[in-house]
């Protein structure tokens, strides 16, 4: 009895480990927004939330919907080559922001599966 909750305890703090990572711990986002806000502060008012939306998703490190909505944003016709630029140079960083986020959660649950057996009862 003893060993099962060992073992769904090991098993609770991996899952943590690697939620938490995914998640950002808290950290502020990497990804320069400037570039972006700058490009879009006289866009036309849906554009321009649209732009605010997604720096909203960045800062709050919300990856996935900070792409959705920069897609959204990218497909739109009437922007000007620097809105353009800015948004492939934000989407660049947001993707590498989510390489590290997923790379780290490996890591992390790695050593989190390393340290099961440890904490088994001999």
């Amino acid at each position: 009895m003893k060993t099962s909750r060992w073992i769904h305890t090991a098993i609770h703090t991996a899952i943590m480990t690697v939620t938490l990572a995914m998640a950002g711990c808290g950290k502020q986002s990497s990804v320069d927004t400037a570039s972006l806000e700058k490009s879009f502060k006289s866009a036309e008012a849906a554009v321009q939330t649209s732009a605010d939306k997604a720096v909203a998703a960045i800062k709050s490190a919300d990856y996935s919907g900070a792409m959705a909505e920069l897609k959204r944003l990218a497909s739109n016709a009437k922007l000007t080559p620097e809105q353009q630029q800015s948004i492939k140079d934000v989407m660049s960083q947001v993707e590498k922001a989510i390489s590290d986020a997923a790379n780290k959660a490996t890591s992390d649950a790695s050593k989190a599966m390393t340290e099961i057996p440890k904490a088994l009862p001999k």
